[in-house]
């Protein structure tokens, strides 16, 4: 957690930021959990243990995107050395709108054919 804690003071964005908060936050509850199965040491603990490290493994990633996707969404700037932003040419902040970048694509446009019972 002492490390989370530097990472939150010393990165530069939000997104940064919640990488070290959620990676500290979902690994200790992981280790706290592997602790318990060992030390209890009962199919039905461990087995509990086990689902909750699963949970967890499942849930704290989508999270931490669904946050992070917020704070961009809000207008949360981005560090100045971000090299990728794959969401700047598809948001539009005024509109709030977020493209797939497939709504001007044919594909999209045309409704797919209903199969002929001839052919069956």
């Amino acid at each position: 957690m002492i490390l989370a804690a530097i990472g939150i003071l010393r990165l530069p964005d939000l997104p940064t930021r919640m990488h070290a908060s959620t990676k500290a936050g979902a690994l200790g509850a992981m280790l706290i959990m592997g602790g318990v199965a060992l030390h209890f040491a009962d199919s039905a603990v461990t087995a509990r243990a086990v689902a909750f490290i699963v949970f967890i493994l499942l849930t704290a990633p989508i999270a931490a995107h669904v946050i992070g996707r917020a704070g961009y969404f809000t207008g949360i700037k981005l560090w100045e050395g971000t090299v990728k932003d794959e969401l700047r040419e598809r948001y539009d902040p005024y509109t709030h709108k977020l493209n797939s970048g497939l709504e001007s694509s044919p594909e999209s446009m045309i409704p797919p054919k209903a199969p002929d019972s001839s052919e069956q």
